[in-house]
């Protein structure tokens, strides 16, 4: 089978999942080294509910598709797909599972005494209860950049599989 060029939305995820990188790393603390458990088929359960181990398994996800955009290096439609499907869910949580667990470590009656301390004008909070935050709103359209590859992706190779180079 002949290969494709790779579409330019595919070719500019460099950028884009250098930053979901960075951000889902500093978003859970993902440490540098994460380790997993394959001592029975099992183990994964505990593991596969954490957020900070989600959001490393999607880092690795990140990496590959890093990877595999960069031109010259060859992969085929059929895995983009699979990588982007398997991204997915997690970036979709991502930022619910953020404010989950920022309300979890959350040290409340400590929180409110400094709000009560901080004069009013310098509270940085928000104005209005349905404020955007802007970082989740970046988040999501890094996300949909995501989307935007794989379409092209599936279009440039006619809906087959296809080799990209």
């Amino acid at each position: 089978m002949e290969a494709i060029d790779k579409p330019d939305e595919l070719l500019a995820l460099h950028d884009v999942t250098g930053e979901l990188f960075t951000t889902l790393q500093r978003w859970f603390e993902v440490p540098d080294r994460v380790t997993i458990s394959l001592q029975d088929v099992d183990s994964a359960v505990a593991e596969l509910g954490d957020p900070v181990m989600i959001a490393a398994m999607a880092m690795r996800k990140l990496q590959a598709l890093r990877l595999l955009s960069q031109p010259g290096v060859r992969t085929s439609t059929d895995v983009v797909v699979a990588i982007v499907q398997d991204l997915d869910r997690a970036l979709l949580q991502a930022p619910t599972m953020r404010l989950r667990r920022a309300a979890e470590q959350t040290d409340w009656d400590r929180a409110f005494e400094q709000l009560v301390e901080q004069p009013q004008e310098t509270q940085d909070a928000p104005t209005a209860g349905d404020e955007e935050d802007a970082e989740v709103t970046r988040f999501r359209e890094l996300h949909g950049a995501l989307h935007t590859a794989l379409r092209a992706t599936v279009e440039a190779s006619d809906g087959e599989i296809r080799y990209l180079l």
